[in-house]
């Protein structure tokens, strides 16, 4: 930085100056010490806006809870799913395993990383793209992560495979596999370097990993037992089950008939065209793939499945203006810049995502929408995996404008979209950079 310009005494003094001439800054600072911002920003009488009452609304069977682990993608997935279950079995009450997804989503993605090593043995260890896989795997993913997952493994009861000490507390382990993946990774590049059996050597280091996990998580079954008593308190067994055939059986989405949506208003991504992202993924032989639309289109697509009755999966930046204790998002519920003294704090969404202030980070269900006198929706109904000593009993309302600024992605069936778009859906997709916000992981 040739021509930087460094803070000098004379910039301290009238910086002080200012704020001690500012009567208002100095009564905020007062309040900013006792109080978290969140909540010195909130703004009481807009929040009270957010009812809890939707036009539209689809049943869900309580809220689950993830506990300290990164897997919302795979909650919001599994409470979409649970209800099937649910209403085929006549039950009040059922939850799927998230230790068996997570077990085979992290297996997955380690062998996706020493994959991604080997693809990459050629380019020098300070490579962009190098640099970018060796960030090592974590529990986040995406909705065509999930498919991947359950198209190749099933999935399982909660009772079948229930949570662990580690399974809900991941991150300690995730640092020890990661330390583990990068010391085989180091392995992995001088042997291929030397032209020996990396395919071997790799198979090997997969087996010490799935020891690993078994060791924390639990051996996932082959086969079990599916029991249950309905609400008219009858007593169900269904005995000697696959995790596919129970899959097939009791769940049965045609996975692939669901797309996944984004809103990416960047110049980069002309609306209408299909993208997937390089280096994203957990199994090698699946894909994410993503379908940019308008935020008007989006949504019509997110009302119709609604209205169908089906809960919708979504993907947003749920760090952004929002009270887990009062269960709202809203920017307008929040003054952060008059808090803070008058910041601007205004960008666009495009803007957002291009100088990385915001991307998805976190995945949840739509389950309600109140439409307007004129149909148009005002705030919407979501459904959390954080328990339900937060929010609303669990459950959280969002306002439209959010909704706008920081949903980047919903999970609709294709048959919501027009004819138009399903043939655009069709085409091939552009590969994004690892780096893209739209790898980012939920």
């Amino acid at each position: 930085m040739k021509h930087a310009r460094p803070i000098t005494p004379d910039m301290i003094a009238s910086f002080k100056a200012s704020y001690d001439a500012d009567q208002s800054a100095r009564v905020l600072t007062a309040a900013a010490c006792h109080n978290p911002l969140s909540k010195l920003a909130l703004d009481p009488m807009a929040a009270a806006k957010l009812e809890n009452t939707f036009s539209i609304e689809v049943k869900t069977r309580g809220i689950t809870m993830q506990k300290k682990s990164g897997r919302c993608w795979l909650f919001a997935s599994m409470n979409v799913m649970r209800e099937i279950v649910a209403e085929k079995c006549n039950l009040e009450k059922f939850e799927l395993s998230g230790n068996w997804l997570g077990f085979w989503d992290k297996l997955e993605k380690m062998n996706f990383f020493l994959e991604s090593v080997l693809d990459c043995a050629d380019l020098p260890v300070a490579d962009r793209t190098l640099d970018w896989v060796l960030n090592g795997i974590n529990d986040g993913g995406q909705w065509d992560m999930m498919v991947s997952i359950v198209k190749k493994y099933g999935i399982v009861p909660a009772s079948v495979m229930p949570e662990t000490a580690q399974s809900c507390n991941t991150q300690e382990l995730m640092r020890l596999l990661n330390t583990k993946l990068r010391r085989d990774a180091v392995e992995l590049r001088a042997l291929a370097a030397a032209g020996g059996d990396t395919a071997a050597r790799k198979d090997e280091m997969l087996a010490e990993l799935f020891r690993a996990l078994c060791i924390c998580f639990g051996r996932p079954v082959d086969r079990f037992d599916f029991s249950y008593t309905d609400r008219d308190g009858a007593y169900h067994v269904d005995r000697n089950l696959t995790p596919k055939a129970f899959y097939d059986k009791y769940i049965g989405l045609a996975l692939d008939e669901y797309v996944s949506l984004i809103h990416a208003p960047t110049g980069d991504k002309p609306y209408g065209r299909t993208y997937t992202v390089k280096y994203l993924g957990n199994v090698v032989e699946g894909t994410v793939r993503h379908f940019n639309l308008p935020m008007a289109d989006m949504k019509q697509a997110v009302i119709a499945q609604l209205k169908a009755g089906e809960p919708v999966w979504f993907g947003s930046d749920c760090g952004k203006f929002g009270s887990r204790e009062d269960g709202i998002w809203d920017p307008q519920c929040f003054l952060y810049g008059e808090t803070l003294g008058g910041l601007d704090l205004s960008m666009s969404k495009a803007d957002r995502l291009d100088y990385r202030d915001s991307a998805m980070n976190h995945a949840m269900v739509l389950c309600g929408v109140n439409l307007d006198e004129n149909g148009k929706p005002d705030r919407w109904k979501i459904e959390n995996s954080w328990g339900d000593e937060v929010g609303r009993k669990g459950y959280f309302v969002a306002s439209d404008a959010w909704f706008d600024e920081f949903v980047y992605q919903a999970v609709v069936n294709r048959r919501f979209l027009s004819e138009e778009q399903k043939k655009a859906l069709d085409t091939d997709p552009i590969e994004l950079a690892p780096w893209d916000p739209m790898g980012s992981l939920a």
